[in-house]
Parts: C-alpha cells; sequence; structure tokens
C-alpha cells in the first residue's frame, strides 16, 4: 500500500504545492527517499526517469530551506541549493517541477544553462537565488566569473551521474564539487538510471555515506511500457514505419534516431507524406527548440524526433509511443529511451527497428535488459510506400512545426509487394541476416562477393559461431580493407571470444576508416571499459556523444 504524502511532517507550504500538482500518494523511489532525506541524510538512489525522483529531491529541498535559518553570509551571493543536470531539456523541466511544487514557499527558484539569455542570466544570479537549477558549463562559466559563490551552498543534488559521465561531464562535476562546502557541511543527492561502479564511485566521493536506494533493480525496464521488436533491412524501414504509424494511431509519438543528420532527414521525411514532425539536435538553436517542446507538449505537435542527447531530458506526459527508428549503440539508452512513455503508472508502447547496421547492439541491449524483446515479423500489408503524386491541404499548425513553405503533403500510401515470410526469433544477428537473406534470387544476385561474405559473417556471428564468422569477415576485408563495418563486426567477434587487445585493434581500424561514426567509438568504449582501461573508456563515449550532438 503507498505512503501518503500527509504521513510525513511537511511544511503547510510544500503540501499546498504538492496538493497543487495533483499528488496524493508517493511513488515506490518517494516513498524509499523522503524518510531518510527529511532526517538530513545523503540519498544516492537508482530510479529511472518517470518514477518521482525530482519531487522525491524537491520536495526534501524546500522543506530543509524552510526549516533551517538561512546561513548565508551577508554579502556573499550564491544559491542555498544546487541541482546540476546533464541537458538543458532536464534542467528546464526541473525547473517547471520546482517551480509548480515550490509555488507557495517563497523561495527564488532559477535555471541557467546554454544557448539563450546570456547576459539576463547572469543578472539574475547577481541577484541572488535560493535554488539554482544549472548544467555544468554556463554554471562553471558564471562561477569563474565570480558572478556567484559556491560555498553557500546547502545542498547538492547530481541528477542523471551516469549521463554525466557519458557526456563528457564528469571533470565539470569533480571541479563544481571541490568549490562546495564539505560533504559532512551540506547534504548531497545523487539519482542515476544505473548504479554503475563509476557512479558509485562518484557517489563515495562527493557524499557523505549516503544510503544506497534502488527502486525495482530487478527491472530494469519501465513497467507498463509493452515492447516489441520488428527485424528488416534499411530500406524498408521507412515503408515499415508508415505502416506502423498507420496502425497504431498514436496520439503522441516520439522516435529516436542515433545520428543527427539521420533525425533530420527522417522528420522531414514524414513531413512530406504529412505527419506533423519535427526534429531536435544537438545543433537546434535554443529558442527554436523550446518552442518544439512546447508544441509537442500541448499536442500541437504529432511526432517528435530526437537523438540521444535529448532522450535523457524529455519529460513529456501521455507519450503513447516510443519508436527506436534506430536501435541505440548503448544498451542504457534503450532503457532511457522507452522510459519516454509509461510514467508514473501509464502504459505506453515501445517499437523498435532492427536494421542490418544496428542490429549488432540488440544482444548488449537484452542482456542488459534481463529478457528477450518480444519480436513481430511484418506483414505484406504493413510496408507502405508514398506516392509520387502528393496533394495539398490546409496547414493550421503552428508556426513552429510547420514544414517548409509550401505546405504538407500527404502521399497516398501504397503497400510494398512480394515480401516473404520469415521463422521465429533465434539469434540477434542471425534474425535480420535470415530477413536480409530471403530476399529474391534477383536482389542476392545483385550483392557484391564483399557483402556475401559480410553477411555470412553476421550470421555466423548470431549464431555464436565466432571463429567462422572471423574467418568470414577476413575475406570480405582482404577485398576491401576499407570496410569499415566487416571492421566492426571483426572487433565484436573477437570480444566475444575474449581476445580483447585483437578486438580493440580491429574497431580502431573501424574509426580509421570513418571517425565520424559515433557507433564504432561506442563499441571500442565497451571494450577498453572490459579490459580496465576506464579513462580511454570514457573519452571515447565522450567523443560519441559529441559526434551524435553534431
Amino acid at each position: 500500500m503507498s505512503v501518503d504524502f500527509l504521513s510525513f511532517d511537511l511544511p503547510g507550504s510544500v503540501m499546498r504545492g504538492i496538493k497543487a500538482a495533483g499528488f496524493t500518494a508517493c511513488t515506490p523511489i518517494q516513498e524509499e527517499v523522503l524518510p531518510i532525506a527529511l532526517r538530513g541524510r545523503d540519498v544516492a538512489g537508482q530510479a529511472q526517469t518517470g518514477t518521482g525522483k525530482t519531487a522525491a529531491f524537491l520536495v526534501s529541498i524546500f522543506t530543509r530551506l524552510l526549516r533551517e535559518p538561512d546561513r548565508r553570509t551577508k554579502g556573499l551571493v550564491g544559491p542555498r541549493a544546487l541541482v546540476v543536470a546533464p541537458t538543458r531539456e532536464l534542467a528546464v523541466q526541473i525547473h517547471q517541477d520546482a517551480v509548480l511544487l515550490g509555488q507557495a514557499t517563497g523561495l527564488d527558484m532559477q535555471v541557467v544553462y546554454g544557448g539563450v539569455d546570456y547576459h539576463k542570466q547572469r543578472e539574475i544570479l547577481r541577484r541572488g537565488v535560493d535554488v539554482l537549477i544549472a548544467t555544468p558549463g554556463r554554471l562553471i562559466d558564471y562561477f569563474q566569473q565570480g558572478v556567484f559563490a559556491l560555498k553557500t551552498v546547502e545542498i547538492l543534488v547530481i541528477d542523471e551521474a551516469d549521463r554525466m559521465f557519458d557526456m563528457g561531464f564528469i571533470k565539470d562535476i569533480r571541479y563544481l564539487v571541490r568549490q562546495l562546502p564539505p560533504a559532512e557541511r551540506r547534504q548531497s543527492f545523487l539519482f542515476s538510471a544505473t548504479l554503475a561502479p563509476r557512479v558509485l564511485e562518484l557517489a563515495y566521493e562527493c557524499m557523505n555515506n549516503p544510503t544506497m536506494i534502488s527502486v525495482a533493480p530487478e527491472q530494469v525496464t519501465a513497467e507498463g511500457v509493452e515492447e516489441v521488436l520488428y527485424h528488416v533491412t534499411r530500406e524498408e524501414k521507412f515503408p515499415l514505419l508508415l505502416g506502423l504509424l498507420a496502425q497504431e494511431k498514436g496520439k503522441r509519438i516520439l522516435m529516436f534516431a542515433n545520428m543527427k543528420h539521420e533525425a533530420e532527414r527522417l522528420a522531414e521525411r514524414l513531413v512530406r507524406v504529412g505527419y506533423h514532425a519535427r526534429a531536435i539536435t544537438g545543433d537546434v538553436d535554443q529558442r527554436k527548440r523550446l518552442k518544439i517542446m512546447q508544441a509537442f507538449k500541448q499536442g500541437g505537435l504529432h511526432i517528435l524526433v530526437a537523438t540521444d542527447v535529448a532522450s535523457r531530458g524529455l519529460h513529456i506526459e501521455a507519450v503513447s509511443h516510443v519508436i527506436n527508428y534506430d536501435l541505440p549503440q548503448d544498451a542504457e539508452d534503450y532503457v532511457h529511451r522507452i522510459g519516454r512513455t509509461a510514467r508514473a503508472g501509464a502504459s505506453g508502447k515501445a517499437i523498435s527497428l532492427a536494421d542490418e547496421q544496428y542490429v549488432l547492439s540488440l544482444e548488449a541491449i537484452e542482456e542488459f535488459i534481463g529478457h528477450k524483446i518480444p519480436v513481430e515479423w511484418a506483414a505484406d500489408g504493413l510496408f507502405v510506400k508514398p506516392a509520387a503524386v502528393a496533394r495539398s491541404r490546409p496547414d493550421r499548425r503552428p508556426e513552429s512545426v510547420r514544414p517548409p513553405p509550401g505546405g504538407a503533403e500527404r502521399q497516398q500510401a501504397l503497400p510494398v509487394t512480394a515480401r516473404p515470410s520469415v521463422g521465429t526469433h533465434t539469434g540477434s544477428i542471425g534474425r535480420t541476416l535470415d530477413l536480409i537473406s530471403s530476399r529474391s534470387d534477383s536482389r542476392r544476385r545483385g550483392m557484391a562477393t564483399r557483402e556475401e561474405h559480410f553477411g555470412t559473417g553476421l550470421t555466423l556471428y548470431g549464431q555464436n559461431k565466432h571463429e567462422e564468422a572471423i574467418a568470414e569477415l577476413r575475406k570480405a576485408l582482404e577485398m576491401d580493407p576499407s570496410f569499415g563495418d566487416a571492421h566492426l563486426a571483426m572487433g565484436h567477434a573477437l570480444h566475444k571470444l575474449k581476445r580483447l587487445p585483437e578486438a580493440a585493434e580491429a574497431i580502431k581500424k573501424a574509426i580509421e576508416v570513418n571517425p565520424q561514426d559515433p557507433m564504432y567509438h561506442t563499441s571500442l568504449s565497451t571494450v577498453y571499459r572490459d579490459m580496465g582501461r576506464i579513462p580511454d573508456a570514457e573519452e571515447e563515449m565522450a567523443i560519441s556523444f559529441q559526434l551524435q550532438r553534431g
């Protein structure tokens, strides 16, 4: 039975904010965190997005600030509480939640992040705030200018700590922690989707004997999410997507692509066939970004396409579907992506499309989440393609979500013909290669010998015949030493055989061929981590995220 907020001794002004937000019973993470936090103890919590962790630390912050006297030295400007988030979207959402929950507290709450209002934000900080929510870069920029002090901080919150590592912010976090009062003179919170060793190390490094809390660790993915996976060739992925959109009729759909240019291209293609779609990537102007997000939240935008850079920062209620147009390259990103739906006890659906380019990630994803993703095989009628002729129609969408001049044209969807049936769910790589190899004889005759060896190698990999897979991949590389994906697959096979130095060398050759592919850097990071080369692993992961941000 859930614990009611009334069971805690909370200030009246905090309870009024909780009531205004429509909260009554605590979520599991709130039920675990609040009794400890309200006693002044440090908390390191493992919790997915959408579990209510933000409210847990905000209620704790407000209660402490209202009940403890303000000890800031006169003339010293600085926040009493500091919340650090890895992305602009997450910082903005935490601030919105803080304003809602703390509306009756009288506390001054502000948010600072890069991309907008540089001078305005600096002047706000000069005047002084009680609760500061910020991204690391902008925060350090202002601090080093002497705009505010950090010795005033009584409460520190590090949110999405694992993402701080992934995005290369960990040095910034450690720098900020060194500027704060000692751990025993402040209360600290750390939240992360996973309590990996590197996150635990950070917790013990910057906290005072924290209590570890893990909510439902046996279930990595969020409850209420219906997962389904389709194996498909890359060239038929968009036709399958159109069929799924028509079949599912989702009201608010969030899609993920691995690369910035792919997200932008996907949004453009959806607009051309008449869907209300926009993409948010790392180089979108911040004002435009917030405008797009607002349209999506309010229902003026049907489909939002994002890269993983934004996947942790999005906090949107009533997302009916998450579609992984590209399987993520990092297993943890799968959890963060599908956590965008089925938030706070609601239900939702997560659809993943596995093609020959990204299916290598599937095995690691299923191992990480602890279960096989249910597979469905698409019937012929589910593959549709836009007709060449389009017809115009009026467009009354908000300006921020309109397609390019000329209006959106919905194009008639036509079925893609002659698609063979495929067998059951057997092996990660084999399933996709079975689908590819089941194409017509004429298409198989059109494949180059290099691709035949590569395809055979992937099939053998999926059957756990790693030595045989390596032999086939070597044949492909003998024909074309610049075949980056073959070097990558070779690295994965060597990794499976625990031949880690050779695996690292193979993947480094893939990177030499195409240094701009983030998947290659992510794979090398995984191998380095298993070799114990943690700094190198973190560097490669940071490069991967930087490439995805564009």
